[in-house]
């Protein structure tokens, strides 16, 4: 077994390195940066109008949190079941780990791959409403595969390329199910309930394997119902616990600063290494934990708010914005200030100051510190409900590729294998599943980057259009999808929907 497991790591590691170079890299920040640009820098030109109408409108507006009759789910679930995929073990572990091998700076680059990853899931978003279709059961498909092979694949001469590479992204997004979205968060999950509550991984598989079955085989209508319930009472809970921290070591902060962008900018070494190769390590740490944890470029959270009821693609790209601002500004910042502020980490050199094997552990160490056992039993449980939230978010999307590759009625056979996997995900090596659940990420970033690529001119006719008409007041037909017979049925449902308006107005 471990001759296989070793087989596996170098064959890992060639592939890691090809997908993960800086071609990669570079490919990830200029879709990113391009889209920005076309969009008029629309995440902080339009800051209040996506902020009123994501988290704003779920306090005014009914028809956000409106469970459906339909096959759909509401606007709110799609955000909850896109967070419940994004905030994870990346948030907590993830940070943790890209500190310690990256160094500080590391957290400037993630705060980079998030400020333009927010248009990226944006134009994802759009895409992916724009081109998703309706399945067998009447609910909505959506997402890169989708863009690739309709969008892409409309181009001239382009029609099978874009076929070869929605099936590529299918099959990759599969592999990553396996990995960013079961094994690295089982894996965490078993890891934290062994060191903290003495309990056997393979028990912890078992138990959570049972609980996934229960939920996942129901289908997106019962991971959505319960990930809205859970997200917002974690996400809460765990920010209260880390604002706490930051404001008891609030004279530590400008030290904080300092290290994480002398370390970005290789004005210090990283965990004792020479300036060049730390800030190559900083660099290429920030991105692939922040593209870990916040997921924009992979195409993968499209496939659920591509489930959404909302009629506006820019609309839903907004919660698209959203999401990585709320997965990475807010969350992943407070973990990483809670971390370099504790004292664990040498703000100079990167360095541990403590003996810790498992990086996945320094939040909950220095949780331990500020709050003893309670503050450790916290962060179990917090690593817990976020980690095994995002295993249900990523069942969706991992069903939701197979789906394309074989047909609806064969989704079930997905969802037992998933479920199943947990098991191994709970006994499989810490290092190797993060490694895998890394490649498994770039395999998949690759062919949908190249989509969102290729079709940012639609992206932005379709936030030109948007913008036009709400903000402007134009007289103009909305972009609502690049199929005509969907178009039309969209078209008079938002045409109901807004007479609905005037006429509560009028009243």
């Amino acid at each position: 077994m471990d001759a296989f497991l070793e087989i596996v790591k170098k064959v890992n590691d060639a592939v890691n390195n090809v997908v993960w170079g800086w071609p990669a890299l570079i490919l990830l920040a200029f879709v990113g940066v391009l889209m920005t640009v076309l969009t008029k820098c629309f995440q902080l030109s339009h800051f209040g109008k996506w902020i009123s109408s994501t988290i704003g409108a779920i306090f005014k507006d009914k028809k956000v949190t409106r469970h459906t009759k339909d096959k759909s789910i509401s606007q709110f679930q799609s955000l909850c079941t896109a967070l419940a995929a994004t905030v994870g073990t990346g948030n907590i572990a993830g940070v943790a780990s890209a500190i310690v091998t990256g160094g500080p700076g590391a957290v400037f680059w993630m705060w980079v791959v998030a400020f333009f990853g927010m248009m990226t899931n944006f134009s994802e978003n759009v895409l992916g409403i724009l081109y998703r279709v309706k399945n067998k059961k009447g609910e909505w498909s959506g997402g890169a595969m989708y863009y690739l092979k309709y969008g892409l694949g409309s181009k001239k001469g382009c029609k099978q390329v874009g076929s070869v590479l929605a099936v590529l992204f299918c099959i990759f997004c599969l592999l990553a199910s396996f990995g960013i979205g079961n094994m690295t968060q089982i894996n965490t999950i078993a890891t934290n309930m062994k060191d903290t509550f003495s309990i056997p991984a393979l028990a912890t598989g078992l138990i959570l394997m049972a609980i996934a079955a229960l939920v996942i085989i129901g289908g997106l209508k019962r991971i959505a119902s319960v990930t809205e319930k859970v997200v917002p009472v974690m996400v809460i809970l765990y920010l209260v616990g880390t604002i706490v921290i930051c404001v008891l070591h609030i004279d530590k902060f400008g030290m904080v600063f300092k290290a994480i962008f002398k370390g970005a900018f290789g004005l210090k070494a990283a965990a004792g290494g020479i300036v060049g190769s730390g800030v190559k390590m900083a660099v290429q740490m920030g991105m692939k934990r922040g593209v870990f944890s916040n997921e924009a470029g992979l195409g993968s959270s499209v496939m659920v708010h591509s489930s959404s009821n909302v009629k506006e693609p820019v609309h839903q790209g907004m919660w698209g914005i959203f999401e990585v601002f709320a997965d990475t500004i807010v969350v992943c910042s407070l973990t990483a200030f809670t971390v370099l502020s504790s004292g664990l980490i040498d703000l100079e050199t990167g360095a541990l100051t403590e003996n810790i094997s498992n990086t996945g552990s320094l939040v909950s160490v220095a949780f331990g510190e500020t709050f003893g056992k309670v503050g450790t039993v916290f962060v179990a449980i917090a690593l817990l409900l976020f980690a095994f939230s995002t295993v249900l978010g990523w069942s969706h999307y991992g069903s939701t590729a197979f789906e394309y590759l074989f047909g609806t009625k064969a989704t079930i056979v997905y969802k037992v294998v998933f479920v199943v996997a947990i098991v191994g995900g709970a006994t499989m090596g810490e290092n190797l599943a993060w490694d895998l659940s890394d490649t498994f990420n770039g395999l998949m970033m690759l062919p949908n980057l190249i989509g969102v690529l290729v079709l940012s001119p639609i992206v932005y006719r379709c936030t030109k259009n948007y913008v036009d008409r709400h903000m402007r007041h134009l007289d103009v037909e909305p972009m609502l999808s690049a199929h005509p017979e969907i178009q039309k049925t969209q078209l008079e449902a938002l045409n109901s929907e807004d007479e609905e308006v005037r006429e509560v107005v009028d009243a």
